[in-house]
Parts: C-alpha cells; structure tokens; sequence
C-alpha cells in the first residue's frame, strides 16, 4: 500500500501559517508597526485604504535592510532576533520568530523598499503569493517601506469573512492606538482614504493620551507609580466618575507589549471596589516592567496573551498600587483617626468675625394668662389640643389581618376593580396589581396568580415601539432648546457616524459632527434629555461588544440595544398606575410572552399549585 504522508508545499504552509497570524487588515498593521519599533525608527506613518483591505502601507526611518535580508526576510522562520532557544527567555524585542512577513507575502501582494546606512541604493523587492516576482535596485531614503494590497487575493472565502470597511478600519485604528501608546516617544501618523485621523508627535504618556482620545482625558487620569523586585508598575487610571458601560480604554503594557489579561483585569477592578456603579468599568493605561526571563509571550502567535511566572505576586501589587493612587489623590475616602472633621472651621465662616450671641427676654410674659382672650393655661391647652379625634379618622375601615400589597396606595372607598379596567389579559377577571420586590407586577386573575418581570416587559414594549418608529420613518422627535455638545473618542465617533441613520430612525436628531465632539438637537420622545449622554454610551459598548452578530438588521440591533439602556430596572419602584399602563401595554404588544432576547417576561402561579405548595402530603 502506498504511503500516505507526505511533505507540503512551501506556499501551502505558509497559507496555513498566516491563518494563525492575519486574521484580518489589523493583523498586519500590528505586525509591520512593530517591526518598524523594532528598526529602530523614530517616525512611522500609516496609511490605509478601504479598512485595509485594499492597502496597507507603514513607512519608517529606521535601520532598514541589506539587499540579503530583503530577500531573506520573506521567508518562514528567518529573523535576527533570537538564534538559539534560551534567547526565548530574554526577549526585548517584538517580533522574534519570523512568522510574519511570510505569512503576509503568502495572501497578499507585497512591495518592500529599503536601505540602510552606507548603502548608495534601496532594494525594492515585489512578491505576490509566496513568490518573487521582480527584485530590482531603487532610490529611497533610509529606512523601510512596505505596502500590502489586496488581502486574502488568492483565497476568496477568507477574504469573504471580512466585514465592511468602518468595521475593519475601527480594528485597525485599535491596533494603532496600542502600538503608540506603548512607544510616546516615536511619532506617528495615519491616513485613511487620503485623510488625516492622527499625527502624533514624540511627547511623554499623559499627553499622547490626550492626543488619542481628546484633551478631556487630562482631567480624568490619576498617576500610578510603585516600584518592588517583582515589577515596576507606571501608567495612568481614570477616576471613578468617568467609568462608562464599555471597556474600551483599558490598556495593559508588559514591557512595552500590549497583552490582554483577565486576571490582572479584576485586580484592577477589586481596587475599585465600592466606587464603581453596577456595570461600569474604569479606564486605564497600565505599564508593568518585568524581568525577561519570568514572562513567557511565546504562547500565541499574536502575542497578546503571556505567561507570568508570580501571577498571584503581581495581582497584590497591582491591586495594592492602584488603591494607593485612589487614596493618595483623594479619589477615594481615606480614615484619619487624628483629625475631627466636626472640628473644621465651615470655609464660608472661615476669615469672619466672632460676634457675641444675643438674647431677647419678654419681661411681660406671664404663663398663667392667655393674652388673646385672657383666658387660663387650661383654655388655651384644651383649644390646641382640639381635633386630635381627627388624626385617627379611618384606621378602622381596614379589615384586620388584610394587609395591602407592598408598594401600592388603594384610595379609601374605591372598588379595587377599577384600578385595572380596561386591561388587555385577554378578558380575564383581574381584581388588583401592585408590586413585588420591586422586580415583578403581581395581577390576581381567575386561576390564581400572574407574575410579571417589570424590566423585561418594559424591554418588550419599547423594542417594538423603536422598530415602529424605524419601520415608519416617522419617529416623535423632542427638539432640544439648548443642543448637546458631548465629547467622545475618535474611536467612539467612528461608531457613531456608521449608525447615524439607525439612530435617526429612531428620534435622534444631530447638528455639527467634529473629530472628538458631536452636537445633539433632537431625541427620541422615550429618551429622557439628562441620560442621553448614558444612552449613547451605551449603544457605544453594545455595538462594540455584538458587532460580530450576523442575522439581524442594523435597526433591530439598534432597537434592542436602546430598549436595553432605557428599560425600567430591578430595583424601581412603581406607582400603582404605572404599574397597570405596563401591563397593559405589555398584553397589547405583538409578542408578550418573550423579551427581545428571548427571556420569558411573565409565569403563572395557579391555585393547585399553591393547594400543593401548602398541603404536599393532601
């Protein structure tokens, strides 16, 4: 029988291998950026077109290459960054195992030009799926400059998994704002379709993160510094005002390294324990300096998740640094045993003058007259004390041992029928509401009992009034007397403006667009004006968070992410007659018996079951 295994093709390898490594346009920009930092270069520059999927171009002014590493450099496993395995112990540098540029050469078409110093040329090599198709001599300036076009050419499923350009340029300008982060000192520009997103000039950590993500940030960011044996930890965190529903500025750095780690994630959030709402996350920017040989970043082929060798060391310095800066800056409460704030001069009285205090004495008052009508002490006592029946007035109208409902008023003498006429249950004979736990709507019906979950059928109601709203193009619009200037990351901008006709379509209405602020003149009639700056931040980190769904419109994505923010919470109490409009509403929907994420909204509580629950024997 013949064998069956056998060897495979160079190029077939290499299209496996770059599976691991580009997985899509921001794949490559993170590896050439790096190997940019790598050469040494003080300048980058950027520039994509279409999210990257049609170029991908990095030019720097560093070292650059020989006319032999040109050619060498294409190939699967050559780098000049390790030769041996005890040099994985000791990396300093980002790339290292010259997976890379042959993973890109082997689904893309890549032109290289280069030179390094003392060479009277540049070398200018072009490959297109793993071979080499022209290698000539050029003029350029020192340094490197690559450009990948046309990703995933010869391999049209893979490229069919892209998403559209705004998405894929959103991953591509995370991956930017990672690398320069990482390296204030190199400047940095990038270019989209011929227009300009940043130009970063050299400058320290504070301000290149007011150059990212708006002047705003200044105020917000709270130094972190703490040196030990195990680890040197530096960087910035925001105060705990500023937290938002999404996660998307937290930044960890491990020598100089963008990591992603779970772990080290909820040391930071225990720091914050106490001083964060439900559901909101502080920003930070996080720098840990470690020996080489106690992490491990070999563990992945993008190198985003590393290995610590003291994890459990690492987490109580962490933890024990950022609650420091909390304290140290005021941010958080700090106990002092020797200072008595009731001791503390008020700053209003603090430079005014003592003043003797006065007393006023009636020589005439005599307690046994009653100056009115000249009457005794007993008069006046018995006239004050007239009426006193009526505070009592009614106690004994309510039945003993009927206790009310909790949370609902019944006006006296009004039959309890009336507070829910007109509902929609389907013509069932319902005899009250009113509000358990402050989480569910208990209605009486015939059978026995019916139990509503409050949030989620507030969640139903307003899911299909926004896709009316959307499917009519007619939303009701509450125009704002005095427009909404709010700021946002450009990050964040790039999300808003590819839902800006969703989010007209449901009431949203907006005036001048800029690169860190946006204008708003108009909200939907369900959307209260002081939680609209919430509301968007909201459908910020939803749409972040499922932008990888498939299946479902931009609108109903839309709808179900602000139904989300908007929903009344557990937790909320309820007035009697809100309670009965949510009911009703509720049965007068299309779907009441499912949330729009498909939770059950109401069960039943039948009279056998309660007959069972109390007699379980018979």
């Amino acid at each position: 029988m013949a064998d069956r295994i056998h060897v495979l093709p160079d190029h077939v390898a290499n299209q496996i291998a770059a599976g691991e490594v580009v997985q899509r346009p921001a794949s490559v920009v993170k590896e050439l950026l790096e190997n940019a930092i790598d050469a040494g270069a003080g300048k980058i520059e950027l520039i994509v077109k279409d999210g990257g999927k049609a170029l991908i171009r990095v030019v720097d002014d560093g070292c650059g290459m020989s006319e032999g590493d040109a050619g060498l450099c294409f190939r699967r496993h050559a780098t000049s960054k390790i030769s041996g395995a005890e040099d994985l112990f000791r990396i300093a540098t980002k790339g290292f195992r010259g997976e890379a540029l042959a993973s890109i050469s082997a689904i893309a078409q890549v032109e290289l030009i280069t030179r390094q110093e003392g060479d009277e040329l540049a070398c200018h090599v072009r490959i297109a799926g793993d071979e080499i198709q022209a290698r000539e001599a050029a003029v350029a300036p020192v340094g490197t400059s690559i450009s990948v076009k046309n990703l995933f050419f010869n391999i049209p499923a893979r490229r069919n998994f892209l998403k559209s350009d705004k998405v894929e340029f959103r991953h591509v300008l995370e991956e930017f704002q990672r690398v320069a982060l990482a390296h204030p000192g190199i400047s940095f520009k990038l270019v989209h379709n011929e227009n300009e997103i940043h130009n970063l000039p050299g400058a320290k950590l504070r301000q290149r993160i007011g150059h990212l993500f708006g002047s705003r940030m200044d105020n917000r960011l709270v130094p972190v510094s703490e040196e030990t044996q195990i680890a040197i930890i530096s960087g910035f965190i925001c105060k705990p005002e500023f937290a938002k529903k999404s996660r998307g500025e937290q930044y960890f750095f491990v020598n100089d390294r963008f990591i992603k780690s779970p772990y080290l994630h909820h040391a930071v959030m225990t720091a914050f324990e106490g001083l964060l709402k439900a559901e909101m996350y502080p920003g930070y920017f996080l720098f840990l300096q470690v020996p080489p040989h106690t992490l491990d970043v070999n563990i992945h082929p993008t190198k985003t998740e590393v290995k610590f060798e003291d994890e459990q060391s690492l987490y109580a310095i962490l933890r024990s640094a950022i609650k420091h800066s909390l304290g140290q800056f005021n941010v958080r409460p700090v106990l002092d045993f020797d200072h008595d704030n009731n001791l503390e001069t008020p700053y209003a009285f603090k430079d005014r003058q003592a003043q003797a205090p006065k007393v006023s004495v009636d020589r005439n008052f005599n307690p046994f007259t009653d100056p009115v009508s000249g009457g005794g002490l007993a008069r006046k006592a018995s006239r004050e004390t007239a009426g006193w029946e009526a505070l009592y007035e009614g106690l004994g109208a309510q039945p003993v041992g009927e206790p009310q409902p909790e949370g609902i008023e019944i006006p006296s003498g009004a039959p309890e029928e009336t507070l829910l006429e007109g509902s929609h249950l389907q013509g069932q004979d319902l005899k009250g509401v009113f509000q358990l736990g402050r989480k569910y709507i208990v209605t009486r019906i015939k059978s026995g009992l019916l139990l509503i979950d409050q949030t989620r059928a507030h969640q139903r109601v307003l899911y299909e009034q926004f896709l009316e709203n959307i499917t009519r193009k007619e939303p009701v619009v509450q125009t704002l007397i005095f427009p909404l200037k709010l700021r946002f990351t450009p990050a964040e901008m790039h999300v808003l403006e590819a839902l800006t006709d969703a989010l007209e379509g449901m009431g949203f209405r907006f005036g001048e667009f800029g690169d860190e602020s946006l204008e708003i003149i108009g909200l939907p009639a369900l959307v209260p004006e002081g939680e609209a700056p919430g509301v968007l931040d909201g459908l910020i980190a939803g749409w972040q968070q499922h932008e990888g769904e498939q299946g479902f419109s931009q609108g109903d994505r839309m709808a179900k992410a602000l139904c989300r923010q908007l929903a009344i919470k557990a937790g909320t109490p309820m007035e009697p007659a809100a309670q009965l409009a949510l009911v009703n509403d509720l049965f007068g929907s299309r779907e009441p018996g499912l949330s729009p994420f498909q939770k059950p909204i109401h069960t039943t509580l039948t009279l056998e079951e309660l007959d069972q629950k109390l007699n379980p024997n018979g």
